[in-house]
């Protein structure tokens, strides 16, 4: 008796052990995301996206006969509460991988601790040239830069009507918004388009009205914004109050349109969004079998229709861990990185597979993603 007493008490202090018995049965994948604050809509519908792959994961069977279970921070949409949120999952819930951090400040934020601790990190959104050239190998971001979105558009360019003749731009004065503007007027300079004004304007901002003025007046034709859907949402009805002569074109993926025509209305008409997935038009994704199961997992959870071109980051980005974490054979930091190197996946961007960005000896891994543009004719969203 006293023998089957002592082992029931040993048998109970291992399984209340923190995290023995949990680490046993699960996979943890670490995702930090802005969950509140100025970008939360973008952070959550990212956030929703990671745990539709979750759940198609696990009915499959999981990985490595786990399951996977997503422990999901909000960094509230700053860069200093991205590194604690990144911290807290590496330090107390001890993730062996992250997904993160949606903007390019916070990202860059996060990196050093990557390093420190020796945790790879997938990117899912962040666009920042610098996340994959200032060497920190430990970075993995299946988005594409500002850089290689400017260079797919710039493919495009001849098909807009009239032409683009004089363009002004307005961007969050964040990495994200200075390095898109910085790397489209680098490109339309190069094409010829005269550059006219380039108006910055903090994340929180909710009154646009000086720099749409300063842009009225310089007598461009085309305007291009970089930002999240919540501030685009105000731009593009304040542009309208001010009878901004504007062709308006959104860069940076991050727009959501349905969101758009649900609450700027006719003001949301006329305008042009670069994406990096086109839910309205799913047969024309590169594996579109891919693209219907998101989707259909989307839909199956009661999602918003208009999260999905945001979404899919979160679906991609744990799709490539957990496809990392299968040919690495354990859920170990140093084996998962060094598998993210051989990973070729079938995303619902496209293909996904990391080439070599850095320098010698310390580089990151980036993907080469596809974009799309969409534009909104009588409150639809159509494929110009």
């Amino acid at each position: 008796m006293r023998t089957m007493k002592t082992t029931a008490l040993l048998l109970s202090a291992a399984l209340l052990a923190p995290g023995v018995a949990f680490a046993q049965e699960t996979i943890k994948i670490g995702v930090t995301q802005p969950l509140t604050g100025a970008v939360a809509a973008s952070g959550n519908y990212v956030a929703n996206g990671a745990r539709v792959a979750e759940e198609v994961v696990n009915a499959n069977g999981g990985v490595l006969g786990k399951k996977i279970q997503l422990i999901i921070e909000d960094n509230k949409s700053n860069p200093k509460e991205a590194v604690a949120s990144a911290e807290k999952l590496i330090v107390r819930d001890k993730v062996p991988v992250l997904m993160g951090a949606w903007s390019s400040t916070f990202t860059l934020a996060v990196m050093p601790k990557l390093v420190e601790y020796g945790v790879p990190m997938v990117v899912e959104t962040s666009s920042s040239t610098k996340i994959t050239t200032s060497g920190n190998p430990w970075v993995f971001r299946i988005a594409p830069t500002s850089a290689m979105e400017a260079k797919s558009f710039a493919e495009k360019l001849d098909h807009f009507q009239p032409a683009i003749q004089k363009a002004d731009f307005l961007a969050v004065n964040n990495d994200f918004g200075r390095g898109s503007a910085d790397e489209f007027r680098k490109m339309l300079q190069a094409k010829g388009v005269k550059i006219g004004v380039t108006e910055t304007m903090a994340p929180e901002a909710t009154d646009l009205s000086a720099q749409l003025s300063s842009i009225k007046q310089s007598g461009g034709d085309t305007l291009f914004v970089t930002t999240g859907v919540e501030q685009i949402t105000l731009i593009l009805k304040q542009a309208a109050e001010l009878r901004l002569p504007h062709r308006v074109i959104t860069n940076g993926g991050s727009s959501s349109p349905d969101q758009l025509i649900a609450q700027a209305g006719a003001a949301a008409d006329g305008g042009y969004f670069t994406l990096f997935f086109a839910p309205w038009f799913p047969e024309k994704a590169v594996h579109p079998t891919v693209a219907k199961t998101f989707v259909d997992g989307w839909n199956k959870k009661g999602y918003d229709f208009a999260g999905l071109t945001e979404g899919y980051r979160g679906y991609d980005g744990i799709m490539t861990i957990v496809e990392a974490i299968k040919k690495a054979g354990k859920a170990e930091p140093q084996a998962i990185r060094d598998a993210l190197w051989t990973v070729k996946l079938d995303g619902v961007n496209g293909d996904i597979a990391f080439k070599k960005d850095g320098p010698e000896g310390k580089e990151s891994g980036q993907n080469e993603a596809n974009v799309y543009v969409v534009q909104v004719k009588d409150g639809k969203v159509t494929m110009p």
